[in-house]
């Protein structure tokens, strides 16, 4: 192997498509069509991407893990060779502090120390209550109001807005601010000014917030930050970036998660049974795992660069070369899922990467857990009659941010 890749530079495969790719409007749940030729065919592959730079694109599911574990791929996102996700991105990387979203180990180890705890499994789970709680109000007032009505606005967004504002300790009054700001920062379309800007008022309101905190801690996380900051664990200026980025994460995706399942479980009738009747934690808890699978929201996949030449299947990957991994081509790789292309409630589907893989695996994903399983376990069984008020082909998507999902979904009962 070794000789027979010496004589190839390191970047001979040509660009063979723009990243990232159209969705067919036929198949809006899908992948892009022209990921599964690539997966098969050419699994490690250039592409071009929106600045002219040609970062590899990894589609199968083992490679994805096999370098996302590998200490020779970094998320430096200071990097010369690093792949942004847009010119906003690239822009403000350099003045961007390290956070456990731009460093690697040790320093990624010390930042993650200082703001895992609260999001543990056991602390999560405690919180499960008063989750719950959030749901059946909204579904109650959902039941009270108009119908039809917009599943987002009135419980998709709500429900983790609601839930993140009472973790960090923000003000749930102030979340059209940071909703509406949060879709500046994430969509790729907006100009980076704008981006710049939203990102900006983000930080600004964070940082009096957390200055509250410190001075008069309560019980939750921006406190929590405050607390590590006395104690020289991290800075202020640390804990008012990561405070966005979870007050962003922590509502964007989630909503996008609970909105789309919704639509894909119409789409599936006998899937949609299955949940609905379901009284097992356990059979629920599955059904989250494979919808995370199935639809793996997050479209412009996950990028790193490489710190040294690495060798994997018959490509080299050079030293200071881009990578984007396409979680969704992974999670519908048939070697790891059988049948992939099919939504299967019943399916283990634990070993999905719709969180990533490694070290940089989502912070928040129990958290995201807990409120899909709570969701979708009491949405169903609250509406039984629940179905679109609008064909799919009526629907508009997003296309251009960081997740992918429905701008608006119509539902009656």
């Amino acid at each position: 192997m070794a000789d027979a890749l010496a004589g190839r530079a390191p970047d001979a495969t040509p660009p063979v498509a723009a990243y990232p790719m159209p969705r067919a409007v036929s198949c809006p749940l899908a992948p892009p069509p022209a990921l599964q030729p690539l997966r098969d065919e050419q699994p490690i592959t250039k592409v071009r991407i929106w600045n002219g730079s040609t970062p590899w694109l990894i589609t199968r599911h083992a490679d994805q893990r096999a370098l996302l574990t590998d200490p020779r791929v970094s998320n430096d996102d200071r990097d010369p060779g690093f792949p942004y996700v847009n010119a906003h991105r690239a822009e403000i990387a350099h003045a961007t502090p390290r956070l456990i979203t731009n460093t690697d180990a040790p320093e990624h180890t010390r930042l993650r120390r200082t703001v895992n705890a609260p999001f543990l499994i056991k602390r999560i789970e405690a919180m499960r209550p008063a989750v719950q709680r959030i749901v059946d109000g909204l579904i109650d007032d959902m039941l009270d109001g108009p119908n039809p009505a917009d599943l987002l606005t009135a419980l998709a967004l709500p429900v983790p807005s609601l839930v993140i504002a009472q973790l960090l300790g923000v003000p749930y009054a102030d979340h059209e601010f940071f909703q509406r700001n949060s879709n500046l920062v994430l969509d790729n379309s907006v100009p980076a000014e704008e981006a710049r800007a939203a990102s900006g008022a983000l930080a600004a309101y964070l940082d009096t917030l957390l200055a509250e905190k410190t001075a008069a801690p309560d019980a939750d996380v921006l406190s929590e930050m405050g607390g590590r900051i006395k104690a020289g664990e991290m800075t202020h200026r640390e804990a008012v970036h990561m405070g966005v980025a979870m007050l962003i994460a922590g509502h964007e995706t989630t909503a996008t998660m609970i909105s789309l399942g919704t639509l894909a479980l119409l789409e599936h009738p006998e899937q949609l049974a299955v949940l609905r009747d379901a009284e097992d934690p356990k059979v629920i808890a599955a059904a989250v795992e494979e919808l995370l699978r199935y639809l793996t929201i997050v479209h412009s996949g996950i990028r790193r660069v490489a710190k040294e030449d690495i060798e994997i299947g018959d490509r080299v990957i050079g030293a200071g070369d881009g990578l984007l991994f396409d979680l969704h081509a992974a999670n519908w790789d048939s070697e790891a899922f059988p049948e992939a292309d099919r939504l299967d409630l019943s399916r283990p589907a634990r070993h999905h990467q719709a969180f990533g893989y490694g070290p940089h695996q989502c912070l928040g994903q129990s958290l995201a857990r807990l409120e899909l399983q709570v969701v979708y376990g009491t949405l169903y069984r609250r509406f039984p009659t629940l179905r679109l008020a609008a064909p799919i082909d009526r629907l508009a998507f997003h296309h251009t941010g960081t997740t992918y999902g429905v701008r608006c979904l119509p539902v009656t009962w």
